[in-house]
Protein backbone atom coordinates (compact mmCIF):
# COMPACT_ATOMS: atom_id res chain seq x y z
CA UNK A 1 0.00 0.00 0.00
CA UNK A 2 1.28 3.43 -0.96
CA UNK A 3 -1.08 6.00 0.49
CA UNK A 4 1.59 8.73 0.42
CA UNK A 5 0.90 9.08 -3.30
CA UNK A 6 -2.78 9.68 -2.59
CA UNK A 7 -1.99 12.33 0.03
CA UNK A 8 0.33 14.10 -2.41
CA UNK A 9 -2.38 14.11 -5.07
CA UNK A 10 -5.31 15.16 -2.88
CA UNK A 11 -5.46 18.61 -4.53
CA UNK A 12 -6.00 16.85 -7.88
CA UNK A 13 -8.82 14.80 -6.38
CA UNK A 14 -10.42 17.98 -5.03
CA UNK A 15 -10.25 19.56 -8.49
CA UNK A 16 -11.70 16.35 -9.92
CA UNK A 17 -14.55 16.40 -7.40
CA UNK A 18 -15.26 20.01 -8.35
CA UNK A 19 -15.47 19.08 -12.03
CA UNK A 20 -17.65 16.08 -11.18
CA UNK A 21 -20.14 18.33 -9.40
CA UNK A 22 -20.09 20.89 -12.22
CA UNK A 23 -20.82 18.20 -14.82
CA UNK A 24 -23.57 16.62 -12.74
CA UNK A 25 -25.43 19.75 -11.72
CA UNK A 26 -25.02 21.55 -15.04
CA UNK A 27 -26.50 18.54 -16.83
CA UNK A 28 -29.29 18.07 -14.28
CA UNK A 29 -30.11 21.78 -14.21
CA UNK A 30 -30.46 22.07 -17.98
CA UNK A 31 -32.33 18.79 -18.33
CA UNK A 32 -34.78 19.74 -15.56
CA UNK A 33 -36.11 22.69 -17.53
CA UNK A 34 -36.20 20.67 -20.75
CA UNK A 35 -37.95 17.67 -19.20
CA UNK A 36 -40.92 19.58 -17.76
CA UNK A 37 -42.41 20.72 -21.11
CA UNK A 38 -41.44 17.39 -22.71
CA UNK A 39 -43.37 15.58 -19.97
CA UNK A 40 -46.51 17.47 -20.95
CA UNK A 41 -45.90 16.64 -24.62
CA UNK A 42 -45.33 12.99 -23.64
CA UNK A 43 -48.89 12.95 -22.29
CA UNK A 44 -50.32 15.12 -25.06
CA UNK A 45 -53.52 14.15 -26.83
CA UNK A 46 -51.74 14.98 -30.08
CA UNK A 47 -50.41 11.61 -31.24
CA UNK A 48 -47.61 13.13 -33.37
CA UNK A 49 -46.18 15.06 -30.42
CA UNK A 50 -46.64 12.17 -28.01
CA UNK A 51 -44.90 9.61 -30.23
CA UNK A 52 -42.10 12.02 -31.17
CA UNK A 53 -41.19 12.50 -27.52
CA UNK A 54 -41.63 8.79 -26.87
CA UNK A 55 -39.22 7.98 -29.72
CA UNK A 56 -36.63 10.38 -28.27
CA UNK A 57 -36.85 8.90 -24.77
CA UNK A 58 -36.76 5.37 -26.19
CA UNK A 59 -33.56 6.01 -28.13
CA UNK A 60 -31.67 7.67 -25.29
CA UNK A 61 -32.90 5.31 -22.59
CA UNK A 62 -32.37 2.29 -24.80
CA UNK A 63 -28.72 2.93 -25.70
CA UNK A 64 -25.69 3.18 -23.38
CA UNK A 65 -24.61 6.65 -22.30
CA UNK A 66 -21.00 5.82 -23.21
CA UNK A 67 -22.02 5.10 -26.81
CA UNK A 68 -23.96 8.36 -26.96
CA UNK A 69 -20.93 10.25 -25.65
CA UNK A 70 -18.62 8.66 -28.22
CA UNK A 71 -21.06 9.40 -31.05
CA UNK A 72 -21.17 13.09 -30.09
CA UNK A 73 -17.48 13.56 -29.31
CA UNK A 74 -15.86 11.30 -31.92
CA UNK A 75 -18.67 10.65 -34.40
CA UNK A 76 -19.69 14.21 -35.29
CA UNK A 77 -16.08 15.08 -36.15
CA UNK A 78 -16.26 12.73 -39.16
CA UNK A 79 -18.70 15.03 -40.96
CA UNK A 80 -17.15 17.91 -42.88
CA UNK A 81 -20.37 19.89 -42.64
CA UNK A 82 -20.09 19.80 -38.85
CA UNK A 83 -16.39 20.73 -38.84
CA UNK A 84 -17.07 23.70 -41.10
CA UNK A 85 -20.10 24.94 -39.17
CA UNK A 86 -20.18 27.71 -36.58
CA UNK A 87 -20.88 25.06 -33.94
CA UNK A 88 -17.52 23.34 -34.38
CA UNK A 89 -15.63 25.42 -31.76
CA UNK A 90 -18.12 24.14 -29.20
CA UNK A 91 -18.52 20.61 -30.54
CA UNK A 92 -14.73 20.17 -30.54
CA UNK A 93 -14.67 20.87 -26.80
CA UNK A 94 -14.76 17.77 -24.55
CA UNK A 95 -16.63 19.73 -21.87
CA UNK A 96 -19.40 20.79 -24.23
CA UNK A 97 -19.73 17.30 -25.74
CA UNK A 98 -19.89 15.66 -22.33
CA UNK A 99 -22.56 18.03 -21.05
CA UNK A 100 -24.54 17.64 -24.30
CA UNK A 101 -24.48 13.85 -24.02
CA UNK A 102 -25.39 13.95 -20.32
CA UNK A 103 -28.22 16.42 -20.91
CA UNK A 104 -29.75 14.41 -23.75
CA UNK A 105 -29.55 11.23 -21.69
CA UNK A 106 -30.83 12.47 -18.36
CA UNK A 107 -33.56 14.55 -20.05
CA UNK A 108 -34.94 11.35 -21.57
CA UNK A 109 -35.14 9.67 -18.16
CA UNK A 110 -36.45 12.78 -16.41
CA UNK A 111 -39.14 13.24 -19.05
CA UNK A 112 -40.52 9.76 -18.43
CA UNK A 113 -40.32 10.26 -14.66
CA UNK A 114 -42.20 13.57 -14.81
CA UNK A 115 -44.71 12.22 -17.33
CA UNK A 116 -45.45 9.37 -14.94
CA UNK A 117 -45.93 11.90 -12.14
CA UNK A 118 -48.44 13.78 -14.29
CA UNK A 119 -50.40 10.62 -14.97
CA UNK A 120 -50.70 9.94 -11.24
CA UNK A 121 -52.22 13.31 -10.33
CA UNK A 122 -55.75 12.67 -9.02
CA UNK A 123 -58.43 13.75 -11.48
CA UNK A 124 -60.18 15.64 -8.68
CA UNK A 125 -57.31 18.13 -8.38
CA UNK A 126 -57.52 18.93 -12.09
CA UNK A 127 -61.32 19.22 -12.02
CA UNK A 128 -61.13 21.55 -9.02
CA UNK A 129 -58.68 23.79 -10.91
CA UNK A 130 -61.04 23.90 -13.88
CA UNK A 131 -63.97 24.66 -11.59
CA UNK A 132 -62.10 27.73 -10.35
CA UNK A 133 -61.82 28.88 -13.95
CA UNK A 134 -58.06 28.47 -14.25
CA UNK A 135 -56.61 28.59 -17.74
CA UNK A 136 -54.35 25.83 -18.99
CA UNK A 137 -51.17 27.77 -18.19
CA UNK A 138 -52.40 28.69 -14.71
CA UNK A 139 -53.36 25.07 -14.05
CA UNK A 140 -49.89 23.95 -15.11
CA UNK A 141 -48.12 26.58 -12.98
CA UNK A 142 -50.22 26.27 -9.82
CA UNK A 143 -51.46 22.68 -9.85
CA UNK A 144 -49.94 20.32 -12.40
CA UNK A 145 -46.22 21.13 -12.19
CA UNK A 146 -46.02 21.27 -8.36
CA UNK A 147 -48.06 18.05 -8.04
CA UNK A 148 -46.01 16.36 -10.77
CA UNK A 149 -42.70 17.26 -9.14
CA UNK A 150 -43.69 16.19 -5.63
CA UNK A 151 -44.88 12.82 -6.90
CA UNK A 152 -41.72 12.38 -8.96
CA UNK A 153 -39.25 13.20 -6.19
CA UNK A 154 -38.24 9.63 -5.19
CA UNK A 155 -37.55 8.51 -8.77
CA UNK A 156 -35.94 11.81 -9.71
CA UNK A 157 -33.66 11.53 -6.70
CA UNK A 158 -32.43 8.19 -8.03
CA UNK A 159 -31.83 9.78 -11.44
CA UNK A 160 -29.73 12.49 -9.84
CA UNK A 161 -27.57 9.88 -8.13
CA UNK A 162 -27.20 7.93 -11.37
CA UNK A 163 -26.16 11.13 -13.14
CA UNK A 164 -23.57 11.86 -10.47
CA UNK A 165 -22.08 8.40 -10.98
CA UNK A 166 -22.30 8.69 -14.77
CA UNK A 167 -19.90 11.65 -14.70
CA UNK A 168 -17.12 9.04 -14.39
CA UNK A 169 -17.55 8.47 -18.14
CA UNK A 170 -16.18 11.95 -18.81
CA UNK A 171 -12.69 10.56 -18.20
CA UNK A 172 -12.97 8.63 -21.48
CA UNK A 173 -12.78 11.91 -23.42
CA UNK A 174 -9.84 13.43 -21.49
CA UNK A 175 -11.72 15.30 -18.74
CA UNK A 176 -10.06 14.91 -15.35
CA UNK A 177 -12.98 14.43 -13.01
CA UNK A 178 -12.59 12.03 -10.06
CA UNK A 179 -12.21 8.87 -12.13
CA UNK A 180 -9.91 10.64 -14.59
CA UNK A 181 -7.64 11.71 -11.74
CA UNK A 182 -7.54 8.15 -10.40
CA UNK A 183 -6.67 6.82 -13.85
CA UNK A 184 -3.84 9.33 -14.27
CA UNK A 185 -2.36 8.42 -10.88
CA UNK A 186 -2.56 4.75 -11.83
CA UNK A 187 -0.65 5.39 -15.05
CA UNK A 188 1.94 7.66 -13.48
CA UNK A 189 2.70 5.65 -10.32
CA UNK A 190 1.86 2.10 -11.44
CA UNK A 191 -0.52 1.48 -8.55
CA UNK A 192 -4.09 0.28 -9.00
CA UNK A 193 -5.83 -0.16 -5.66
CA UNK A 194 -5.28 3.09 -3.79
CA UNK A 195 -6.33 5.57 -6.54
CA UNK A 196 -9.64 3.85 -7.27
CA UNK A 197 -10.46 3.22 -3.61
CA UNK A 198 -9.97 6.94 -3.03
CA UNK A 199 -12.19 7.74 -6.03
CA UNK A 200 -14.87 5.37 -4.70
CA UNK A 201 -14.71 7.05 -1.29
CA UNK A 202 -15.19 10.48 -2.86
CA UNK A 203 -18.21 9.28 -4.84
CA UNK A 204 -19.62 7.73 -1.66
CA UNK A 205 -19.29 11.01 0.24
CA UNK A 206 -20.86 13.01 -2.60
CA UNK A 207 -23.71 10.51 -2.90
CA UNK A 208 -24.36 10.56 0.84
CA UNK A 209 -24.50 14.37 0.80
CA UNK A 210 -26.87 14.34 -2.18
CA UNK A 211 -29.15 11.72 -0.64
CA UNK A 212 -29.28 13.61 2.67
CA UNK A 213 -30.14 16.87 0.92
CA UNK A 214 -32.79 15.16 -1.17
CA UNK A 215 -34.41 13.59 1.88
CA UNK A 216 -34.76 17.06 3.41
CA UNK A 217 -36.34 18.35 0.21
CA UNK A 218 -38.69 15.39 0.08
CA UNK A 219 -39.82 15.86 3.68
CA UNK A 220 -40.31 19.57 3.07
CA UNK A 221 -42.35 19.45 -0.14
CA UNK A 222 -43.68 15.90 -0.40
CA UNK A 223 -44.28 15.08 3.26
CA UNK A 224 -48.03 15.33 2.82
CA UNK A 225 -47.94 12.36 0.40
CA UNK A 226 -46.18 10.18 2.98
CA UNK A 227 -48.67 11.11 5.68
CA UNK A 228 -51.52 10.33 3.29
CA UNK A 229 -50.07 6.89 2.58
CA UNK A 230 -49.49 6.24 6.29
Amino acid sequence: MNWDVIVENLPLYLEGAKLTLILAFASLGISFFLAIPLAFLRNSENAALRYTVMAYTLVFRGTPLLVQLFLIYFGLAQFGLVRESVLWPWLSSPMVCVIAAFVLNTTAYSTEIFAGGLRHIPVGEIEAARAYGMSGLVQARRILIPAMLTRSLPLYGNEMIMMLHATSLASTVTLLEVTGVARNITLNYYIQFEPYVTAAAIYLVLTFALVSAFQLVQRRWAGYLESRIG
